[in-house]
């Protein structure tokens, strides 16, 4: 699978990019038609501490899935938006199933 990590207006460290791959390259297991991914990080200019955003569109066959999750790190942001894609996947593939 392509992964395409982007980060808005500021740099993400190698081992945050690391991080990524190795999250979304999981989701792969769910779902076999995954053709792509694009993750984009934002900061929001938010005063909270909740202020890092994760943007995933996971391109499948079909159409294109996308989560968007707010957290303190980017990391969690990343984790919580590849488990509601994970989710999405899974509903997918049983709607696909029965038909």
């Amino acid at each position: 699978m392509n992964i395409k990590i982007q980060s808005v207006h500021f740099d993400a460290s190698e081992k945050l990019e690391q991080f990524i791959r190795q999250k979304v390259g999981k989701i792969d297991k769910y779902y076999d038609g995954i053709l792509s991914a694009e993750v984009i990080l934002k900061l929001d200019k938010s005063e909270t501490l909740e202020n890092k955003i994760a943007e995933i569109t996971l391109e499948i066959r079909g159409n294109n899935l996308f989560a968007k999750k707010q957290n303190k790190t980017f990391e969690e942001a990343v984790d919580l938006a590849c488990e509601a894609l994970r989710k999405q996947l899974v509903k997918r593939k049983e709607k696909v199933k029965s038909k």
